[in-house]
Protein backbone atom coordinates (compact mmCIF):
# COMPACT_ATOMS: atom_id res chain seq x y z
CA UNK A 1 0.00 0.00 0.00
CA UNK A 2 1.64 3.22 -1.18
CA UNK A 3 1.90 5.69 1.54
CA UNK A 4 -1.09 8.33 1.28
CA UNK A 5 -3.53 10.24 3.45
CA UNK A 6 -6.86 9.37 3.86
CA UNK A 7 -7.73 12.41 2.06
CA UNK A 8 -6.71 11.08 -0.77
CA UNK A 9 -8.18 7.07 -0.33
CA UNK A 10 -10.99 8.61 -0.53
CA UNK A 11 -10.60 10.49 -3.60
CA UNK A 12 -9.58 7.81 -5.21
CA UNK A 13 -12.23 5.89 -4.19
CA UNK A 14 -14.70 8.39 -5.21
CA UNK A 15 -12.57 8.39 -8.49
CA UNK A 16 -13.10 4.82 -8.71
CA UNK A 17 -16.68 5.34 -8.38
CA UNK A 18 -17.03 7.66 -10.53
CA UNK A 19 -14.96 6.22 -13.79
CA UNK A 20 -16.76 3.17 -13.31
CA UNK A 21 -20.20 4.81 -13.67
CA UNK A 22 -19.07 6.47 -16.85
CA UNK A 23 -17.35 3.29 -17.99
CA UNK A 24 -20.15 1.33 -18.02
CA UNK A 25 -22.60 3.67 -19.32
CA UNK A 26 -20.37 4.65 -22.56
CA UNK A 27 -16.63 3.87 -22.12
CA UNK A 28 -13.97 6.43 -21.15
CA UNK A 29 -13.41 5.77 -17.30
CA UNK A 30 -9.73 5.50 -17.62
CA UNK A 31 -9.71 9.31 -18.34
CA UNK A 32 -10.66 10.09 -14.79
CA UNK A 33 -9.38 7.09 -12.73
CA UNK A 34 -6.23 7.18 -14.41
CA UNK A 35 -5.28 11.13 -13.54
CA UNK A 36 -6.14 10.93 -10.67
CA UNK A 37 -3.95 8.14 -9.81
CA UNK A 38 -1.11 9.69 -11.36
CA UNK A 39 -1.46 12.54 -8.83
CA UNK A 40 -2.31 10.51 -5.94
CA UNK A 41 0.41 8.42 -5.86
CA UNK A 42 3.70 9.78 -3.96
CA UNK A 43 6.04 11.79 -5.50
CA UNK A 44 8.93 9.99 -7.75
CA UNK A 45 6.35 6.89 -8.42
CA UNK A 46 6.91 5.01 -11.52
CA UNK A 47 4.11 5.76 -13.85
CA UNK A 48 3.58 2.14 -14.49
CA UNK A 49 2.29 1.69 -11.27
CA UNK A 50 -0.98 3.90 -11.55
CA UNK A 51 -1.33 1.87 -15.17
CA UNK A 52 -1.11 -1.38 -13.49
CA UNK A 53 -3.03 -0.16 -10.39
CA UNK A 54 -5.83 1.58 -12.88
CA UNK A 55 -5.88 -2.18 -14.56
CA UNK A 56 -6.72 -3.97 -11.57
CA UNK A 57 -9.20 -1.30 -10.89
CA UNK A 58 -10.89 -1.32 -14.11
CA UNK A 59 -11.36 -5.28 -15.09
CA UNK A 60 -13.14 -5.65 -11.38
CA UNK A 61 -16.09 -2.95 -12.60
CA UNK A 62 -16.00 -3.42 -16.43
CA UNK A 63 -16.83 -7.49 -15.26
CA UNK A 64 -19.60 -6.13 -12.81
CA UNK A 65 -20.87 -4.01 -16.01
CA UNK A 66 -20.75 -6.86 -18.46
CA UNK A 67 -22.89 -9.41 -16.20
CA UNK A 68 -25.52 -6.69 -15.10
CA UNK A 69 -25.44 -6.17 -18.77
CA UNK A 70 -25.92 -9.36 -20.25
CA UNK A 71 -28.76 -10.43 -17.55
CA UNK A 72 -30.59 -7.68 -18.57
CA UNK A 73 -30.21 -7.09 -22.16
CA UNK A 74 -29.43 -9.63 -25.04
CA UNK A 75 -25.82 -10.06 -25.83
CA UNK A 76 -24.04 -12.20 -27.66
CA UNK A 77 -21.69 -13.19 -26.16
CA UNK A 78 -19.69 -16.15 -28.64
CA UNK A 79 -19.20 -12.37 -30.87
CA UNK A 80 -18.01 -10.12 -28.04
CA UNK A 81 -16.06 -12.86 -27.08
CA UNK A 82 -14.06 -13.03 -30.38
CA UNK A 83 -13.71 -9.70 -31.21
CA UNK A 84 -11.86 -9.44 -27.33
CA UNK A 85 -9.34 -12.25 -27.98
CA UNK A 86 -8.70 -10.19 -31.56
CA UNK A 87 -7.90 -6.57 -29.20
CA UNK A 88 -5.75 -8.66 -27.05
CA UNK A 89 -3.56 -9.79 -29.67
CA UNK A 90 -3.83 -5.63 -31.23
CA UNK A 91 -2.80 -4.19 -28.01
CA UNK A 92 -0.36 -6.77 -27.72
CA UNK A 93 1.22 -5.30 -31.28
CA UNK A 94 0.43 -1.65 -30.30
CA UNK A 95 2.29 -1.94 -27.00
CA UNK A 96 5.35 -3.34 -29.01
CA UNK A 97 4.94 -0.35 -31.71
CA UNK A 98 4.03 2.21 -29.04
CA UNK A 99 8.17 0.81 -26.76
CA UNK A 100 9.52 2.70 -30.04
CA UNK A 101 7.30 5.21 -31.74
CA UNK A 102 5.89 8.57 -30.37
CA UNK A 103 2.58 8.81 -29.65
CA UNK A 104 2.62 12.40 -29.82
CA UNK A 105 2.92 11.81 -33.52
CA UNK A 106 -0.70 10.30 -33.29
CA UNK A 107 -2.57 11.97 -31.30
CA UNK A 108 -3.71 15.56 -33.79
CA UNK A 109 -5.24 12.43 -36.10
CA UNK A 110 -6.80 11.26 -33.18
CA UNK A 111 -8.36 14.45 -32.18
CA UNK A 112 -9.19 15.15 -35.85
CA UNK A 113 -11.06 11.58 -35.77
CA UNK A 114 -12.97 12.15 -32.14
CA UNK A 115 -14.24 15.70 -33.57
CA UNK A 116 -15.08 14.05 -36.86
CA UNK A 117 -17.36 11.36 -34.63
CA UNK A 118 -18.35 14.05 -32.12
CA UNK A 119 -20.13 15.73 -35.52
CA UNK A 120 -21.25 12.64 -36.62
CA UNK A 121 -23.22 11.80 -33.90
CA UNK A 122 -24.99 15.41 -33.76
CA UNK A 123 -25.81 15.48 -37.24
CA UNK A 124 -27.19 11.82 -37.10
CA UNK A 125 -29.50 11.85 -34.41
CA UNK A 126 -30.85 8.13 -35.29
CA UNK A 127 -27.27 7.14 -34.78
CA UNK A 128 -27.27 4.27 -32.34
CA UNK A 129 -30.87 4.97 -31.12
CA UNK A 130 -32.41 1.18 -32.62
CA UNK A 131 -31.07 -1.78 -33.75
CA UNK A 132 -31.02 -3.30 -37.01
CA UNK A 133 -33.74 -6.09 -37.59
CA UNK A 134 -31.89 -7.75 -40.16
CA UNK A 135 -29.49 -10.97 -39.03
CA UNK A 136 -25.72 -9.71 -38.66
CA UNK A 137 -23.92 -11.24 -41.71
CA UNK A 138 -20.64 -13.08 -41.04
CA UNK A 139 -19.04 -9.92 -42.97
CA UNK A 140 -19.93 -7.80 -40.85
CA UNK A 141 -18.76 -9.74 -37.88
CA UNK A 142 -15.21 -10.04 -39.12
CA UNK A 143 -15.84 -6.69 -39.83
CA UNK A 144 -16.36 -5.93 -36.24
CA UNK A 145 -13.40 -8.55 -35.55
CA UNK A 146 -11.34 -6.68 -37.64
CA UNK A 147 -12.06 -3.01 -36.60
CA UNK A 148 -13.21 -3.43 -33.26
CA UNK A 149 -10.82 -5.65 -32.61
CA UNK A 150 -7.80 -5.74 -34.20
CA UNK A 151 -7.61 -2.00 -34.80
CA UNK A 152 -9.27 -0.37 -31.92
CA UNK A 153 -7.27 -2.97 -29.66
CA UNK A 154 -3.88 -1.73 -31.42
CA UNK A 155 -4.93 2.03 -30.54
CA UNK A 156 -5.33 0.85 -26.80
CA UNK A 157 -1.68 -0.74 -26.78
CA UNK A 158 -0.81 2.59 -28.64
CA UNK A 159 -2.13 5.02 -26.80
CA UNK A 160 -5.41 4.37 -24.88
CA UNK A 161 -7.55 6.82 -23.76
CA UNK A 162 -11.65 6.44 -25.30
CA UNK A 163 -10.67 2.93 -26.20
CA UNK A 164 -14.17 1.85 -25.10
CA UNK A 165 -15.78 4.54 -26.51
CA UNK A 166 -14.18 4.16 -29.72
CA UNK A 167 -15.63 0.28 -29.75
CA UNK A 168 -18.96 1.65 -28.72
CA UNK A 169 -18.76 3.64 -32.16
CA UNK A 170 -17.49 0.85 -33.95
CA UNK A 171 -19.54 -1.95 -32.52
CA UNK A 172 -22.45 0.75 -33.43
CA UNK A 173 -21.80 1.50 -36.86
CA UNK A 174 -20.72 -2.16 -37.99
CA UNK A 175 -22.90 -4.49 -36.55
CA UNK A 176 -25.82 -1.88 -36.70
CA UNK A 177 -26.55 -2.34 -32.56
CA UNK A 178 -28.53 0.35 -30.68
CA UNK A 179 -25.91 2.31 -27.94
CA UNK A 180 -26.68 0.17 -25.12
CA UNK A 181 -26.19 -3.09 -26.61
CA UNK A 182 -23.06 -1.74 -28.08
CA UNK A 183 -21.75 -0.40 -24.27
CA UNK A 184 -22.57 -4.00 -23.07
CA UNK A 185 -20.78 -5.72 -25.94
CA UNK A 186 -18.08 -3.19 -25.81
CA UNK A 187 -17.86 -4.34 -21.47
CA UNK A 188 -17.28 -8.18 -22.56
CA UNK A 189 -14.42 -6.88 -25.18
CA UNK A 190 -12.86 -4.63 -22.47
CA UNK A 191 -12.57 -7.53 -19.74
CA UNK A 192 -10.26 -9.18 -22.75
CA UNK A 193 -8.36 -6.64 -23.06
CA UNK A 194 -8.09 -5.26 -19.63
CA UNK A 195 -7.12 -9.00 -18.16
CA UNK A 196 -4.05 -9.29 -20.91
CA UNK A 197 -2.71 -5.80 -19.75
CA UNK A 198 -3.05 -6.89 -16.02
CA UNK A 199 -1.53 -9.89 -16.61
CA UNK A 200 1.76 -8.18 -17.86
CA UNK A 201 1.72 -5.41 -15.27
CA UNK A 202 1.06 -8.27 -12.87
CA UNK A 203 3.90 -10.01 -13.74
CA UNK A 204 6.77 -6.72 -14.11
CA UNK A 205 5.32 -6.53 -10.31
CA UNK A 206 4.03 -3.14 -11.22
CA UNK A 207 0.36 -2.85 -9.16
CA UNK A 208 -0.48 -1.98 -5.72
CA UNK A 209 -2.62 -4.61 -4.73
CA UNK A 210 -3.99 -3.42 -1.47
CA UNK A 211 -4.85 0.00 -3.06
CA UNK A 212 -6.32 -1.70 -6.06
CA UNK A 213 -9.00 -4.12 -3.79
CA UNK A 214 -9.99 -1.14 -1.89
CA UNK A 215 -10.93 1.31 -5.28
CA UNK A 216 -12.10 -1.80 -7.02
CA UNK A 217 -15.27 -1.81 -4.79
CA UNK A 218 -15.99 1.28 -5.63
CA UNK A 219 -15.71 0.88 -9.24
CA UNK A 220 -17.41 -2.71 -9.12
CA UNK A 221 -20.31 -0.25 -7.70
CA UNK A 222 -20.07 2.58 -10.40
CA UNK A 223 -20.02 -0.28 -13.33
CA UNK A 224 -23.26 -1.93 -11.84
CA UNK A 225 -24.81 1.65 -11.28
CA UNK A 226 -23.94 3.12 -14.46
CA UNK A 227 -25.07 -0.61 -16.83
CA UNK A 228 -28.20 -0.48 -14.53
CA UNK A 229 -28.37 3.33 -15.59
CA UNK A 230 -27.95 2.77 -19.28
CA UNK A 231 -30.84 0.20 -19.20
CA UNK A 232 -33.60 2.22 -17.59
CA UNK A 233 -32.84 5.52 -19.62
CA UNK A 234 -32.29 4.11 -22.79
CA UNK A 235 -30.18 4.72 -26.29
CA UNK A 236 -30.52 8.46 -25.85
CA UNK A 237 -29.23 8.96 -22.50
CA UNK A 238 -26.07 6.70 -23.89
CA UNK A 239 -25.82 9.18 -26.66
CA UNK A 240 -26.00 12.63 -24.27
CA UNK A 241 -22.43 10.97 -22.13
CA UNK A 242 -21.29 9.29 -25.91
CA UNK A 243 -20.90 12.98 -26.58
CA UNK A 244 -19.88 14.66 -23.17
CA UNK A 245 -16.93 11.84 -23.23
CA UNK A 246 -15.84 12.43 -27.16
CA UNK A 247 -15.31 16.23 -26.50
CA UNK A 248 -13.68 15.57 -23.06
CA UNK A 249 -11.55 12.95 -24.96
CA UNK A 250 -10.40 15.82 -27.32
CA UNK A 251 -9.52 18.20 -24.69
CA UNK A 252 -7.74 15.85 -22.97
CA UNK A 253 -5.59 14.53 -26.00
CA UNK A 254 -5.16 18.42 -26.50
CA UNK A 255 -3.63 20.06 -23.19
CA UNK A 256 -1.38 16.62 -23.32
CA UNK A 257 -0.49 17.11 -26.60
CA UNK A 258 0.17 21.52 -26.28
CA UNK A 259 1.17 22.19 -22.40
CA UNK A 260 4.20 20.21 -22.44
Amino acid sequence: MPDISLTMDVALCLAALAAGWIDAVVGGGGLLLLPVLLLGLPGGTPASYALGTNKAVAIVGTTGAAVTYARRTPVDVGTAVRIGVAALTGSTAGAFVAAGLSTDVLKPVVMVVLLAVGAFVILRPAFGTAPSTAPVSARRVLAAIGLAGLGIGFYDGFIGPGTGTFLVLALTAVLHLDLVTASATAKIVNCCTNAGALATFAWKGTVFWQLAVLMAGFNLAGGMIGARTALKRGSGFVRIVLLTVVFALVANLAYQQWSA
